[in-house]
């Protein structure tokens, strides 16, 4: 991992590749094209961008008339807006009649940063998750960012992509990508620790660690949210017995959540959620929010090394 990079900066790239590729694809955005990094796709293909203002019920009432005509519409705002100011418009205009929108919202989880915890999404996964029929995606660097948007272009129905301000280790080495897929990234029989998003990287240098102390702690990528690869989830549980899981999220509804609905009455296990416990974020750097939520790379092999 020698690079950083955003998620939604490659995101932002990958919407030009796609448009390149497919006449039908269009960009909706609620006046933060910058902070979304679609402002290049509405520069290069400005007849299929469209500005719907800070006006996220809007931007998704009408992205769901686009989909209605066959066009690939993909809305981009704040997580926070996105979710929660649009919910309504996201379940009934989108969700309930199974339209084939792709909700791609950034400033996801706590390392929004200075923005403080008004602007930090932490129950985004939970509400999309309850959402009947609507795909979940947390992919963990850029790389898989641009794989996942390819994929949700090709699949029919509505999905949630989540992606992140700040910049974020690029692994070197480049995992397939398959929705519905969880990649094993590092095997083991110790324990094992699933991991989403921006904390799959924490939970490899964690387990790198470990094995230097003599553990063998597993590490998957739980990039599919829903649906949940259940087969590989149960059986690396089954395989090391001892459980974590890791989000940049609330640890009510998220990732570990629907690891423990899917392991009760399945086995023997211990389970250990490690997240956003129930409170609000706050104002300051990413790396900071990251360090006082217990997310750092330091925080998460303390808690790592104390429970396996």
């Amino acid at each position: 991992m020698s690079e950083k990079k955003a998620t939604r900066a490659a995101y932002g790239e990958a919407l030009l590749e796609l448009a390149a590729e497919n006449d039908k694809i269009v960009v909706l955005d609620a006046d933060l094209s910058h902070a979304t990094m679609t402002l290049k796709f509405s520069q290069t293909y400005p007849d299929r961008f469209f500005n719907c203002g800070i006006a996220e019920c809007n931007m998704v009432d009408i992205a769901a008339g686009f989909s209605t005509m066959g066009y690939i519409p993909f809305c981009s705002s704040f997580a926070i807006f996105g979710t929660g100011r649009a919910y309504e418009m996201v379940r009934n205009s989108v969700a309930y009649p199974h339209f084939n929108v792709k909700l791609c919202m950034t400033h996801a989880g706590i390392t929004v940063g200075e923005d403080g915890g008004s602007h930090q999404s932490i129950e985004d996964l939970a509400l999309m998750r309850v959402i009947p029929g609507m795909t979940v995606i947390c992919p963990c660097d850029a790389n898989e960012t641009k794989r996942a948007v390819h994929a949700i272009a090709e699949m029919d129905g509505p999905v949630y992509l989540r992606l992140a301000r700040a910049a974020s280790p690029v692994f070197e080495e480049e995992m397939p990508f398959e929705i519905g897929k969880a990649n094993v990234l590092r095997d083991g029989t110790d324990g094992v620790m699933f991991a989403t998003g921006l904390m799959v990287s924490p939970a490899l240098n964690a387990a790198a660690a470990l094995a230097e102390e003599g553990k063998k702690i597993a590490v998957v990528n739980v990039h599919t949210l829903k649906p949940l690869d259940e087969e590989t989830v149960l059986n690396m549980a089954r395989k090391c017995g001892k459980v974590m899981t890791l989000e940049e999220h609330s640890i009510i509804g998220g990732l570990g959540d629907a690891v423990a609905a899917t392991l009760i009455g399945n086995g023997d296990f211990k389970f250990k959620k490690v997240g956003i416990n129930d409170v609000f974020g706050q104002s300051g750097t990413a790396n900071d929010m990251l360090e006082e939520y217990g997310l750092s790379d330091g925080k998460v092999l303390e808690t790592a090394r104390a429970y396996f």
